[in-house]
């Protein structure tokens, strides 16, 4: 086992994020380790977002991978990994888990995951990556205006064992983590294009032009989202170029 192969739990944290890149500057840290907190005060989403989280509620943590299988231009393939970690574990618990391209993860309609993957780049590789990541696992009760979060509590109508679910967390983003240094990278490719929020069915988007009717046809190696159009013609969108709209 790589990641899960040493836990550094912290009570309280600005970020786990923030943490884990200030270890990885203080010296080497084995790859795999996982840093968690039971609250962070300014947990970090992808750009200016902030990530909500009750005390003691939900799993907060940041895993410090060396993925040197992947070329800087590739890296897209480990947020593939992450996500497709992230809904090998919230599947032992619930149906309906999907993947909202780029960086969340959704049961039915509603967030229940979130992802910051911050990579640092030498050359054309990656020398490493910290990978952010929050589940709502307790919490009942959002209080900011994020319109759709949900928790496994509220899904399963039970309350779960954060410890237990930590482990469960990280034995499967290991798994993936595993065919991602194995190179197979085809197979990755093709459970995530299977586990796409939205993937194959007409729905509302925006971007630059405007509103419009789309399909969600899949995702490239480089990350970027195409969309048909009711005229027949796909675009490829890269991040914050296009808005889902609900």
């Amino acid at each position: 086992m790589i990641i899960g192969s040493k836990y550094l739990f912290f009570r309280e944290l600005l970020s786990t994020n923030t943490t884990a890149a200030n270890l990885v500057k203080e010296r080497k840290v084995a790859e795999g380790s996982v840093i968690y907190t039971s609250y962070q005060s300014a947990g970090r989403g992808q750009g200016t977002n902030s990530w909500e989280s009750e005390r003691d509620m939900n799993l907060l943590i940041s895993v410090i991978l060396y993925p040197y299988m992947i070329k800087a231009e590739e890296q897209f393939l480990l947020s593939m990994t992450v996500s497709l970690g992230i809904c090998d574990f919230l599947r032992l618990y619930t149906d309906g888990i999907s993947i909202k391209w780029p960086n969340d993860i959704y049961a039915g309609n509603d967030k229940i995951a979130g992802i910051l993957i911050e990579n640092s780049v030498m050359g054309d590789h990656i020398e490493h990556s910290i990978a952010g990541i929050g589940i709502n696992i307790n919490q009942k009760k959002f209080r900011s205006d994020a319109p759709n979060p949900v928790s496994l509590a509220k899904l399963t109508g039970e309350e779960l064992n954060p410890d237990k679910c930590l482990k469960e967390l990280a034995s499967c983003l290991d798994g993936r983590y595993q065919t991602l240094r194995a190179n197979d990278f085809g197979s990755l490719m093709t459970d995530y294009q299977a586990l796409m929020y939205r993937k194959d069915a007409w729905h509302r988007y925006s971007d630059g032009k405007g509103s419009f009717r789309g399909k969600i046809k899949g995702v490239g190696m480089n990350g970027l989202l195409k969309v048909e159009k009711e005229d027949g013609r796909a675009d490829d969108y890269s991040f914050k170029e296009i808005d889902f709209i609900i």
